[in-house]
């Protein structure tokens, strides 16, 4: 009697397992996922780091949303009129384009010549905006420098604003509406797992280690957006 007592308990308990296992299932199908965050590619990171401290308007989050936006971070990206990861026209990266890398040659097809090339041009373009109206905020000087970005500086002086040009007024919405908020997120995330991670390194009993030589920063990017056009 005990031993059939003791087995349907245990027939019970198997089905009442199943019963939670299956509602389980049903609720992780059933709830919204996260979705995931665009971030900076492990290979483009240093550059841009290092590319954000040419002035304090630049961050992490506004240069990555503004190369997702121009090249889905593809340094062959090439729309006929830009070329390269920041999408620089050749008049524009004539004047503007700089040897980031230290190889003698600057390169508007690579990221570290181009990306340092562009936050130079940015902040250049936040200096120009400053005489148009509704810069006197950080977002309208943001939104002012990225139309002149796209459109040239001289059409964001003529408008005295951003211009009625389809393509710029889509291409600042994307960045500061769409791209921006996900960047800014995603860049949280990765300072907060740094963080965690530089704190359970410093708790732990250091170890020597071998020297190495340095890997080279620059590499193959993911494949994104198409490249956005460029006036110069």
């Amino acid at each position: 009697m005990l031993t059939r007592a003791a087995g349907m308990v245990a027939a019970f308990l198997a089905g009442l397992a199943l019963v939670v296992a299956a509602v389980l299932v049903v609720r992780h199908l059933t709830e919204p996922s996260e979705p995931d965050l665009p971030v900076v590619p492990d290979a483009r990171r240093p550059v841009v780091e290092a590319a954000v401290r040419t002035c304090s308007p630049l961050s992490v989050p506004l240069l990555a949303a503004q190369i997702d936006a121009e090249s889905g971070w593809r340094r062959d990206a090439d729309s006929g009129h830009a070329q390269g990861i920041s999408q620089f026209s050749p008049v524009t990266w004539k004047e503007w384009g700089r040897d980031g890398d230290g190889d003698g040659d600057a390169d508007v097809w690579e990221p570290r010549d181009a990306i340092p090339s562009q936050a130079r041009y940015m902040c250049h373009l936040y200096e120009v905006v400053k005489v148009v109206p509704g810069s006197g905020t950080r977002l309208g000087s943001t939104r002012l420098a990225l139309a002149a970005y796209n459109a040239g500086p001289n059409a964001v002086l003529r408008a005295r604003g951003i211009p009625k040009i389809l393509e710029t007024r889509e291409y600042v919405d994307k960045i500061l509406k769409e791209l921006l908020p996900k960047y800014r997120e995603s860049e949280k995330r990765y300072q907060e797992s740094e963080a965690k991670h530089t704190g359970s390194a410093s708790a732990s009993p250091s170890t020597p280690v071998s020297p190495s030589p340095s890997g080279d920063p620059s590499g193959p990017a993911s494949v994104s957006s198409p490249a956005a056009t460029r006036r110069p």
